[in-house]
C-alpha cells in the first residue's frame, strides 16, 4: 500500500513517521508514504499557492493551479484522492478498514481559509475528523495515516486488533497490569483467577456495559 500525502508543510511529518509502529512498518516495506509538498507546483513568484478570496473576506485560499498539477502528475488508475476538510463525512473504524483496501492513497491538506471550491471536484471523498477547526489538514492527515497502517496485516497482531474499541461496534474493555493492589485500588478478582472463560464473559460483558453508558450511539 501507497499513501501520498500533498502537504505545504513536510517537516510535520517528521516525528510521525520517525517513531514507534509508523517506523517499523516502514522499515519493514508494510507501507509507502510519500511526502509531497505541492508548493513546488505554483507558477507564481515566490512559489505562491494561495490567494485572497473573491467577494472579500479574511483569510487567503489555496489556489486551484498548483494543486491541479500536483494531483495530474502524480495520480494513477488505482489512485483514490481524500480530501480533508470540516465539511467532510465523519471519520470512523468502518472508513479505516474500507481504506484499507485501497491500493494508493492521496490526501490533500489543507491550509489557510480553505480550498478554492474547485479543487473538491478532485476528491473521491471528503472526510473530517471531528467537529473542530485546525490550522491544517496535517494533523488529520497523521491520524488517518496511523489508523489505517495499524490495520495492515502484520503491522500489529491480530489478537491485539480483535477487541479494540469500535471493533464490533463495542468500546475496548478495561485493562489492568502488575501490582495488583495500587493506593487502595485492586484489579478485579476475576483477571487474576486463571479460568479464561470467565475471563472472557467477564470482557464481553464490559465492552457491552461501557459502550452503553459511555456511546449508546454506537449500539443504534
Amino acid at each position: 500500500m501507497k499513501i501520498t500525502i500533498l502537504t505545504l508543510f513536510p517537516n510535520m511529518f517528521n516525528g510521525f513517521l520517525a517513531e514507534s509502529i509508523i517506523k517499523r512498518a516502514l522499515e519493514k516495506k508494510q507501507v509507502e508514504i510519500e511526502l509531497i509538498d505541492f508548493r513546488k507546483y505554483s507558477k507564481l513568484n515566490h512559489n505562491q499557492v494561495d490567494d485572497t478570496p473573491y467577494g472579500g473576506g479574511s483569510g487567503m485560499v489555496l489556489r486551484c493551479e498548483p494543486i491541479f498539477d500536483a494531483i495530474d502528475d502524480i495520480k494513477t488508475d488505482n489512485s483514490y484522492i481524500i480530501l480533508l476538510c470540516p465539511t467532510g463525512q465523519p471519520y470512523k473504524q468502518t472508513k479505516a478498514k474500507e481504506l484499507l483496501a485501497k491500493e494508493h492513497l492521496i490526501i490533500l491538506c489543507g491550509h489557510y481559509e480553505g480550498f478554492d471550491e474547485r479543487i473538491k471536484t478532485l476528491a473521491d471523498e471528503i472526510i473530517s475528523i471531528g467537529d473542530f477547526v485546525l490550522t491544517g489538514g496535517e494533523i488529520p492527515a497523521m491520524a488517518i495515516t496511523d489508523s489505517i497502517i495499524r490495520l495492515i496485516p502484520g503491522v500489529i497482531s491480530n489478537d491485539s486488533l480483535s477487541t479494540e474499541s469500535f471493533n464490533d461496534d463495542l468500546l475496548d474493555y478495561p485493562v489492568y497490569t502488575k501490582p495488583v493492589e495500587y493506593r487502595g485500588m485492586t484489579v478485579p478478582e476475576v483477571l487474576i483467577s486463571g479460568n479464561h472463560q470467565k475471563i472472557n464473559e467477564y470482557r464481553e460483558a464490559q465492552r457491552n456495559q461501557i459502550t452503553k453508558e459511555k456511546r449508546p450511539d454506537l449500539l443504534n
